[in-house]
């Protein structure tokens, strides 16, 4: 499995591009799709990336990421010809994940999802897995040079999360950005061990920002953030629904409600700077984008987060990238200039409008 090639734009892009920041949600293998979109930013070019946040699987995809342009700016790589190394370097670490999922190809999804799940409510981590073994973190250190990724400048990275005494949500970057603070960004409490990092222990960032946004607020230059999310926030009720149906979609809420909170309090300070209520000078109005992958990946169901074979990734992989490609077509144009957010909001509201007259 390898990342689409297609054909880098022959320009090397615009060196005068437009510039916004990342916000990637975490959410298992469905990262992948999250690399689908990363390829089809990277090989358009239109668009510099300032900063990125991250959480658990949007982490590994922003420290690969900046790890790739890094390693690609020392090399003496620009334009295109960056950008494709960036884009190898994504594919190269999606292709390892896959490897290691497909030791549980053999088995149809449903036993394979029982096999990891079934002792999770009775056993503890430690338990269940008293020596931390953790293929994904050495998968995380062949590939990424974090001395390189501490000091390079070529992309601010903020990684989230939680910690387990104060039950806040702690952004990891600069120096601070380690194999252990992704793998603590990652950590979901009924499958692994918290991960110590000085004197405190870390949760799953997403139990308090997935991602989180603030740190892209006050450590970044550009207005524009673009969010891939990767969970649904609406979804049909089901009546019937069982024990384990009901679990998805709480963890779902869960893991959306710190995101749902920013982008409230982000919407509350615009329309008071539109107001003249607010000095412009002492507050960023944020222009706000979205690839939504949360309806497209909603039919595979959040027990598949946890299938990583070769194949599904790859379909992933397309479906991210096809959106991706979609939403530079539709709102590419409007970074800079306002928020396709609110767009997209007001032609659903049309469309429901048309549909019930």
């Amino acid at each position: 499995m390898s990342g689409a090639r297609g054909g880098a734009r022959k320009n090397g892009g615009d060196a005068n591009g437009k510039t916004v920041n990342l916000a990637l949600q975490g959410g298992g293998s469905h990262g992948a799709f999250t690399w689908g979109v990363l390829d089809a930013l990277l090989e358009d070019g239109r668009l510099r990336f300032e900063g990125a946040s991250g959480t658990s699987a949007g982490a590994m995809n922003a420290v690969v990421l900046a790890h790739g342009l890094a390693r690609a700016h020392e090399d003496g790589l620009k334009g295109a010809e960056a950008r494709e190394a960036v884009r190898t370097a994504l594919a190269r670490f999606w292709d390892q994940v896959g490897l290691m999922g497909n030791f549980m190809s053999g088995l149809p999804l449903p036993a394979a999802q029982a096999m990891l799940t079934l002792f999770s409510p009775w056993l503890s981590p430690r338990q269940s897995n008293p020596l931390g073994m953790s293929p994904l973190r050495q998968l995380l250190e062949r590939e990424v040079d974090f001395e390189l990724l501490a000091r390079q400048r070529q992309l601010k990275v903020f990684i989230n999360a939680t910690n387990v005494r104060t039950g806040r949500g702690e952004v990891f970057s600069g120096q601070r950005l380690t194999s252990d603070a992704v793998m603590a960004s990652a950590c979901l409490p009924t499958l692994y061990q918290a991960v110590q990092i000085g004197d405190e222990h870390y949760w799953d960032g997403g139990y308090s920002g997935n991602p989180a946004i603030y740190p892209l607020i006050y450590e970044t230059r550009s207005a524009d953030v673009l969010l891939v999310q990767i969970n649904p926030v609406e979804s049909p009720f089901v009546s019937g629904a069982n024990a384990q149906e009901i679990m998805e979609r709480v963890n779902e809420i869960t893991f959306n409600a710190p995101l749902l909170a920013e982008f409230r309090a982000i919407e509350f300070v615009s329309r008071l700077l539109a107001e003249g209520k607010l000095d412009p000078k002492r507050y960023k109005n944020l222009l706000l984008h979205r690839i939504d992958g949360g309806a497209a990946l909603s039919g595979f169901g959040a027990i598949s987060k946890a299938r990583a074979d070769g194949a599904f990734l790859r379909r992933l992989f397309e479906l991210g990238r096809s959106a991706g490609q979609a939403w530079l077509q539709a709102h590419g144009e409007d970074v800079g200039i306002c928020s396709s957010v609110e767009k997209v909001s007001q032609a659903q509201v049309r469309a429901s409008e048309k549909a019930s007259s």
